[in-house]
């Protein structure tokens, strides 16, 4: 799920820089945001089937990596500059899931 959703985020980030020429639906979107907004769609039906097993307290903490990858995504396939102050807020998100996953186990 988490994939899908840095795949998405992606893909309406690339689609949203297409020419305006290049936005066929309703002048708003073209190809790439298309394809992004059909990969969140994927990531719910994954986290949907997830739901089944796992508590939702428990799912959506993990569901929160989301947000380090697709900073991670961001910086690395986007060259986007991310501050220190902003890596400090992306450790602190990702030590908040090790808590959870540990909090689990027991």
């Amino acid at each position: 799920m988490i994939a899908f959703t840095v795949a998405a985020n992606l893909m309406l980030k690339i689609g949203a820089m297409d020419p305006p020429g290049a936005r066929f639906v309703f002048g708003v979107m073209g190809w790439k945001s298309a394809a992004g907004l059909g990969l969140f769609g994927f990531g719910g039906i994954i986290y949907a089937v997830v739901l089944r097993y796992v508590p939702l307290n428990v799912a959506q903490a993990f569901a929160a990596a989301q947000f380090v990858s697709v900073v991670l995504a961001a910086s690395l396939v986007l060259g986007e500059p991310i501050s220190l102050l902003r890596w400090c807020g992306i450790g602190c998100t990702a030590f908040g899931i090790l808590l959870v996953g540990l909090s689990t186990q027991g």
